[in-house]
């Protein structure tokens, strides 16, 4: 089998809270337990309510954030057991991250050339010629004319700056970009030509591509495989054609009912209560306290993961194969 580019094993990302006791901090619990292996050339997506993990999962992938426990790994090589400058070359160089707002993720006081030549400044690419050279490369495969190479950021509009910024990403030829919410700030038709832009350049370069988004029919069109998170977990992996209509999970379920058409009526399958703090997240599966389905053993522990080729959950009481949101909606008392 081929060697995964980037794979998590039981990474759990633990932060000290400002809230508790006197002499005691609460910890805030924003992943638990991920596993995750991305192979070369496919597209994951990764779905999930606020505050369930998705940027916290991006982070790691791209080594901003040490996991408290668990292993990531480049190609197989575990990524915290590198050297600093070993762990930088692996990172800087094959992998690329594109931020969710174009207009705190670059330097306002830089000019469009000096941001996308930045990263080869940094691992010494190339001469100077040959900087400059890629420069004009990359500003040609995003769209963008040669002339806007020597104006600043705050010049451009939104959507060139996402442009800029994937450039950027793009410049020392990573195997991987990890895009965390790369549309959420942007007018709804300029989303669609950055997304069009984002799909063109997979196949053109052969990229590997975590996509983070809340635009669930997006994730879906983007991706080969998506992953569902709720409070910390990973708790379904499903191939991407058949996420609506075979999905496993309740809350994936859920999730995806949710989501407007232009051609089906929503038919959302109803969740009655709080999400639960990612401080003190329930017994059991997390999503219990939600579950129409949920029982006594789904409060005693966390369910094993069960399935295979490709479609892995974690759930007591699964959705049965093919059975229609009507049915589940129906169901939920």
């Amino acid at each position: 089998m081929t060697t995964p580019l980037v794979e998590l094993r039981n990474v759990h990302v633990v932060h000290r809270a400002r809230s508790g006791g006197l002499f005691t901090r609460d910890h805030v619990y924003a992943l638990t337990g991920a596993e995750l292996a991305v192979a070369p050339g496919e597209t994951v997506g990764v779905v999930g309510e606020s505050g369930c993990g998705k940027s916290t999962l991006a982070k790691v992938l791209v080594g901003v954030e040490r996991p408290t426990a668990g292993s990531v790994r480049h190609r197989g090589t575990d990524l915290w057991t590198m050297g600093p400058a070993e762990r930088r070359a692996v990172l800087g160089g094959g992998v690329g991250m594109i931020f969710q707002d174009p207009s705190t993720a670059l330097n306002r006081r830089l000019t469009v050339r000096r941001i996308v030549r930045d990263p080869m400044d940094v691992h010494r690419r190339g001469t100077p010629a040959e900087r400059q050279a890629r420069v004009t490369e990359l500003l040609g495969l995003v769209g963008l004319p040669k002339a806007l190479a020597d104006v600043l950021p705050g010049q451009l509009s939104g959507g060139q700056r996402q442009r800029v910024a994937i450039a950027r990403a793009l410049a020392l030829e990573p195997d991987l970009v990890v895009a965390d919410e790369p549309t959420s700030a942007l007018d709804v038709s300029v989303r669609a030509q950055i997304l069009n832009l984002l799909l063109d350049l997979k196949e053109r370069l052969g990229l590997a591509l975590v996509f983070v988004s809340h635009d669930i029919r997006t994730v879906r069109r983007m991706s080969d495989r998506v992953i569902t998170m709720y409070l910390g977990r990973i708790v379904e992996e499903t191939p991407a054609a058949d996420v609506l209509t075979r999905a496993r999970h309740p809350y994936t379920r859920a999730l995806f009912s949710a989501t407007p058409g232009l051609l089906d009526p929503i038919d959302p399958i109803p969740l009655h209560g709080p999400v639960p703090s990612a401080t003190r997240p329930p017994s059991g599966c997390p999503f219990r306290t939600r579950c129409w389905r949920a029982d006594v053993t789904c409060a005693a522990s966390m369910p094993e993961p069960e399935g295979a080729g490709g479609h892995v959950f974690r759930c007591h009481h699964p959705v049965d194969e093919d059975r229609s949101t009507h049915d589940l909606v129906q169901e939920v008392p």
